[in-house]
């Protein structure tokens, strides 16, 4: 039986403003990199909630003895973000899982690269891409973790916005997926751009055309 991709917005007035502040052409570069970040922050806040193993100890306090629900640091995190532009949700995200472990994905000439390795069969993985277009680049990258052996509920994807086309496309391939975003634009435009979408993702961040790192 094919599975439904879980597409989860989170309805919370903080990651519809800043959401709000990324669509504004106007928005100076500075602040579009704090958008950027609250957005990684407060999605990967809420891709946590019901997700991040926990367990239950027994703590001293000053007064006395406390049960206490405490991360578990058995069960490590690693953190994948997707291309130079999935760095700025990252930033905001590090600060909600700062111990997680980090590769960091390029793309040299259509091939993604940095997943080298094996991935501790423990271990849940996040995905930060900065928006989801047409899904192509998002789609190689499951790709790869699927014959890495990571899919289903140990992997979870964040990303700023998406588009309905992209989702269907995503949804058709891996439908397992559970991904979290601040919004979903009905459309494409015929160069591939989510539309109103908010704007040249890379360029907003770090200014002038981003090119592939080694």
């Amino acid at each position: 039986m094919a599975m439904a991709l879980r597409v989860v917005v989170p309805s919370h007035p903080l990651i519809a403003h800043w959401l709000g502040v990324l669509r504004d052409r106007h928005t100076p570069p500075a602040l579009y990199v704090t958008a950027t970040a609250e957005l990684g922050r407060w999605l990967t806040y809420e891709a946590l909630r019901d997700w991040l193993p926990h367990r239950r100890l027994v703590l001293d306090t000053h007064l006395g003895p406390c049960e206490a629900d405490l991360v578990d640091p058995a069960i490590p995190l690693l953190a994948l973000p997707h291309l130079t532009a999935g760095l700025g949700l990252w930033q905001g995200a590090q600060t909600v899982i700062p111990a997680a472990q980090v590769r960091h994905l390029w793309d040299h000439g259509g091939v993604l690269t940095g997943l080298d390795g094996p991935i501790e069969s423990r271990c849940g993985v996040l995905v930060f891409t900065a928006e989801l277009a047409d899904g192509t680049s998002l789609i190689q990258l499951l790709d790869q973790l699927a014959t890495l052996g990571v899919s289903g509920d140990r992997l979870r994807v964040v990303t700023a916005l998406a588009s309905g086309p992209g989702l269907k496309a995503v949804g058709e391939r891996h439908g397992a997926l559970t991904l979290y975003t601040a919004g979903i634009d009905p459309d494409l435009n015929e160069p591939g751009q989510i539309v109103p979408g908010i704007g040249p993702v890379a360029e907003r961040l770090f200014g002038g055309t981003v090119v592939a790192t080694p």
